[in-house]
């Protein structure tokens, strides 16, 4: 769509301009909520500040140890475990010919072209509400094993990465990928729902099983509304 030398400077320009909309998302879904469910409730801001005092090395070894090295692996056993067993399962269970993943896709397709996006991507989301990282992967796996594309990938249920754009363009173009199902994808992964480990922290945090249903769902909607909005524009002046 541009022209070569000028690819580095687009893709930075798209990522920029992705950053300022969550900015700005940020503030308009705070002005609403002061306005709306927390109306009259005092805003405060907490700055925790370490005590001044000489380095203590073993504390903070042990203290990285506990709180990170071991944090992550729990994360891993508890919430991305369970993933890749779903990962896999939805793969390589097949009725008849055709695989369980296939059957949910179709049943998210009409769904995720009214958004602009299909339902590999929204199938991706779901799959990969453990760990957000996951979503491209799973996506590129989807759409390998939803297209037949030969050569591509370990097999199903296995998510790989690649290393060729022009690879990973034919690919997605094989999927029925177009310029709105990207920019689509972008403004999705800005306003989808946290994953299963924030959503987790933010109840521990709260106490609240309504703001952690509010903290989970509220961007979910936002993202909803927005790629359904951007969708509709997009194809009423492209004529579609």
């Amino acid at each position: 769509l541009v022209p070569a030398y000028l690819a580095g400077f687009i893709s930075a320009l798209a990522v920029v301009g992705i950053a300022m909309l969550g900015v700005l998302f940020t503030f308009g879904v705070s002005w609403a909520l002061s306005r709306t469910m927390l109306q009259g409730e005092v805003s405060t801001f907490s700055l925790e500040l370490p005590p001044y005092r000489p380095p203590r090395i073993w504390q903070t070894i042990y203290t990285s140890f506990i709180d990170r090295t071991i944090y992550v692996l729990w994360r891993a056993i508890v919430f991305a475990m369970p993933a890749g067993a779903v990962i896999w399962l939805v793969a390589n269970i097949h009725i008849g010919s055709v695989s369980l993943a296939e059957y949910v896709i179709n049943a998210l397709n009409p769904v995720g072209v009214l958004l602009g996006l299909n339902g590999v991507i929204l199938l991706a989301y779901v799959v990969a509400i453990p760990a957000n990282e996951i979503v491209i992967p799973t996506v590129l796996m989807l759409t390998v094993l939803v297209t037949g594309a030969q050569n591509l990938g370990a097999g199903a249920g296995v998510m790989f990465d690649m290393q060729s754009n022009a690879g990973m363009m034919n690919l997605l173009q094989a999927g029925g990928w177009t310029l709105l199902t990207a920019v689509n994808l972008m403004l999705f992964s800005l306003l989808h729902n946290p994953c299963s480990t924030t959503i987790y922290t933010i109840y521990k945090e709260t106490g609240s099983a309504k703001w952690t249903a509010v903290a989970a769902l509220l961007p979910l909607l936002i993202g909803f509304v927005v790629t359904f909005l951007v969708a509709q524009v997009w194809r009423l002046v492209a004529g579609i």
